[in-house]
């Protein structure tokens, strides 16, 4: 006797929640790939990114989104709406908390209740609770989120219970052809992921508002056999930010470019040549027409 081939399945999944709850953390392992940056400072994610985990029987289309804020200007204003279009296209949501959540998300918690999409409530960090906070942050939130399909506590960073985010994940998943093709990692351009490379290590080097004053485009991306050429330009908003990002003596962007160029030969698997600039663009941040160049404005 010959067994029917198990159905193929695929989705999109969008792992949403506040900012520094662990979300990219999750995806890069969901994924099994570093796609998303991490640092320790908040709102470090500006864009929705997918990764695409492909199997023979399935294709999950994972999106990693910005912390879920209430936009002070209109960057903030666009990384929303990344968020929000994650969720209209989800066939499954990751809500993720933590378990320091303070409990102040009750725009996007009132609007998962009344989703019809299945929605996963994941408490994060865990391995640094007590098994008694674990219980009583889970009692939490069955009272807050009655319709939640499952409460899984989890650690992105030690990969604990994400096998079972994943089955749970695959159950609920439609029967669906794939999206994209089965060797496709993501949607984004290799030039993405060496401006956001660069990035990270911005926010790794300073402080304060500097970081988040800045955007990164490659405006070169030049690759052969051995060796791929970029130019980057850094935007700051001010004249003051721009000296603070090259440093006396250029010592700081140089710190800059050599640990990005060491992430994007892990990355890329090849020799890189990296030139960078500073430019001053003011109050990019604040400005449609930038935004709308820079990749935040959506069709």
């Amino acid at each position: 006797m010959t067994t029917d081939p198990k159905p193929h399945r695929a989705g999109f999944v969008s792992i949403i929640g506040k900012p520094n709850v662990g979300k990219s953390t999750l995806m890069n392992v969901l994924v099994g790939e570093r796609l998303s940056i991490i640092t320790s400072k908040a709102q470090t994610t500006r864009h929705r990114i997918l990764g695409i985990l492909n199997g023979p029987d399935f294709q999950l289309v994972y999106s990693d989104t910005p912390g879920i804020i209430q936009p002070k200007y209109e960057l903030q204003s666009a990384m929303m709406s990344f968020v929000y279009s994650s969720l209209e296209d989800a066939d499954v949501i990751l809500f993720v908390t933590d378990i320091y959540e303070k409990h102040d998300e009750e725009p996007v918690v009132e609007r998962l209740r009344r989703s019809e999409v299945p929605v996963l409530l994941l408490i994060n960090k865990i391995d640094q609770a007590t098994q008694e906070e674990v219980e009583a942050k889970m009692a939490y939130w069955r009272e807050q989120m009655p319709n939640a399909a499952e409460i899984i506590p989890i650690s992105a960073l030690n990969a604990f219970n994400t096998e079972q985010v994943f089955n749970h994940i695959i159950d609920r998943l439609p029967e669906h052809e794939a999206f994209y093709p089965k060797d496709e990692l993501t949607d984004k351009p290799e030039r993405f992921f060496a401006s956001e490379m660069i990035r990270e290590k911005i926010f790794k080097l300073y402080k304060k508002e500097v970081p988040y004053s800045t955007e990164v485009v490659i405006e070169e991306f030049k690759e052969d056999e051995t060796i791929i050429r970029m130019r980057a330009i850094i935007y700051t908003e001010r004249a003051s930010q721009k000296g603070i990002i090259i440093g006396n003596k250029g010592e700081a962007i140089k710190k800059v470019g050599t640990w990005a160029r060491e992430e994007m030969e892990k990355f890329f698997q090849k020799k890189v040549f990296l030139e960078i600039h500073v430019k001053v663009n003011e109050n990019w941040r604040h400005d449609p027409k930038m935004l709308n160049r820079f990749g935040y404005k959506q069709d």
